[in-house]
């Protein structure tokens, strides 16, 4: 049985010290990706994480088992007990964890709402996990159509009418603390899409003394040349430093670039000159003790809620709209999602009425008043027409369910009635020798075949028994969130782990 489930933090569940212990390079992601999917019960896997978030999606046997795995391996990497973590993680499952990254990449979850860079975003972190082979069906229509979400969400309504991001918000605050920027001496540190945002908000704010750092002294020349600034290398920075009025950091180092004793001395050789240092990396570039610097003002991306929070209330209206589009998708997704839980079902009956068949000929075989072989085939067929004009109507009502949460509870029922989720081999086509499966006592005859599964994305109908073995991160098991109920489907074997198993519908 598969269900979709999140595990992740972000900006609205956890400080920014918390979140860049949890921070992925695209490299790391690939590892932790392949990592989770040889886990025998995680069937497909994939990971975002940005400056203010980071989360993992699996389609899992046992989420009860996935989330406790991956909350333990979380924590370690945090360096915080697992109790401590579970309080800044969210673990929505199915139809929420749809919504949720619905929400995400329409910028509904941002810290600057209606953002557009995280479209881009979601749409790179599933792009790795293509490239990692740990995707399938459910992972793939998901992301597909969040990306659709997101595109359709800023095409219908002003959310990202003016496009404000993270960077242009740090440009803002560094207004707000010195006044005009056009006369002031500013460096940033980085090169990447984040560093871009950052010269092109200067640049329309009038800055025209702009120091690019970079270890890679070629893409820091082209963003300079493109915003009119001038190059330096990371070895230069505390000559760079001795200049400037403010720092802008936003580079992809895993380790701080700048610590205080470091800043002690150039601040020693400024005059009393005071320094802005605005750092919107994560994880940050900038030691926090560097606040109490004398003549420092520090600044990281939580202390960007402030202006973000004037820029907010232009936007609530158009939210509303947002909100809107997202519930229509996911309605639409439900009831994709409906027909996966539909569907193996039916093709389940149907294959246990016809081993009752099968078992009740080969329990009568040589009883018959006639030995005729066209008397013989008479009796099957007939057998075999009450067994699907029987079927008939449920499976016809079954088609018809268009509400999720309806078919998860009629399937439920019907799983549960006929025993469809009985763990090992049917008992029936254990009892049956493969002679007596046609209805007669020779000659051999192959086994009644099964009816097809669903299409190829839903896998044929293959409970899973295996369970989690070890935590993919750290191999320790730990207890996990409460569970609660929700639908799932049978997930295949034998198949290419990049075809996720069949997922049964969430709730809405």
């Amino acid at each position: 049985m598969s269900e979709l489930v999140v595990l992740g933090v972000s900006h609205n569940t956890a400080p920014v010290g918390v979140r860049e212990r949890l921070s992925l390079t695209e490299a790391q992601i690939e590892r932790v990706l392949h990592e989770l999917h040889r886990t025998e019960d995680v069937h497909e896997a994939a990971a975002v994480s940005t400056c203010n978030r980071s989360e993992v999606y699996l389609v899992v046997g046992d989420p009860v088992r996935a989330e406790s795995e991956l909350l333990s391996g979380m924590a370690s990497r945090a360096r915080i007990r697992p109790t401590e973590l579970a309080g800044l993680v969210y673990s929505p499952r199915n139809c929420d964890a749809a919504r949720h990254l619905y929400r995400v990449t329409s910028g509904l979850d941002s810290m600057v709402l209606g953002e557009f860079e995280i479209q881009g975003q979601v749409k790179r972190a599933y792009d790795l996990a293509l490239d990692a082979g740990t995707t399938g069906p459910l992972l793939n229509r998901l992301f597909r159509a969040a990306l659709q979400t997101g595109k359709r969400v800023r095409a219908e309504t002003g959310i990202a009418r003016r496009r404000v991001s993270v960077a242009s918000v740090a440009v803002e605050l560094a207004a707000n603390t010195v006044g005009h920027l056009e006369d002031r001496n500013v460096v940033v540190i980085g090169a990447g899409d984040m560093a871009e945002q950052t010269a092109g908000a200067l640049a329309a704010q009038g800055v025209r003394t702009l120091f690019v750092s970079n270890r890679h002294a070629d893409r820091a020349r082209g963003l300079a040349e493109r915003h009119g600034g001038r190059v330096g290398s990371l070895d230069d920075l505390p000559f760079q430093l001795q200049e400037a009025d403010i720092v802008v950091s936003s580079t992809g180092s895993p380790h701080p670039i700048l610590e205080a004793d470091e800043l002690e001395a150039v601040m020693a050789g400024r005059r009393d000159r005071p320094l802005v240092l605005i750092d919107i990396a994560v994880p940050r570039d900038v030691d926090p003790a560097c606040a109490g610097v004398e003549g420092v003002s520090l600044y990281d991306i939580d202390d960007l809620q402030a202006v973000v929070a004037r820029n907010l209330a232009g936007r609530q209206n158009e939210a509303h709209a947002a909100e809107g589009i997202v519930e229509e998708e996911i309605h639409r997704f439900a009831r994709w999602m409906g027909q996966l839980d539909v569907t193996p079902t039916i093709a389940d009956l149907r294959h246990r009425a016809a081993d009752v068949v099968t078992s009740v000929l080969a329990d009568n075989a040589g009883r018959w008043a006639t030995d005729d072989p066209a008397d013989l085939d008479r009796i099957e067929r007939v057998a075999r027409a009450v067994a699907q004009r029987l079927l008939h109507e449920p499976t016809l009502r079954l088609k018809q369910i268009t509400d999720a949460e309806s078919a998860h509870g009629h399937v439920e029922v019907v799983r549960e009635l006929f025993g469809l989720d009985e763990a090992g081999a049917d008992p029936l086509r254990e009892a049956v020798p493969d002679h007596a499966r046609a209805g007669r006592a020779a000659p051999p005859a192959a086994p009644a075949s099964r009816p097809a599964g669903p299409d190829a994305e839903a896998g044929p109908s293959v409970a899973a028994t295996a369970t989690v073995e070890h935590c993919p991160i750290t191999g320790a098991p730990a207890p996990g969130p409460e569970a609660c109920p929700v639908a799932s489907t049978p997930a295949p074997q034998g198949e290419d782990r990049t075809r996720a198993r069949g997922t049964r519908a969430p709730r809405p």
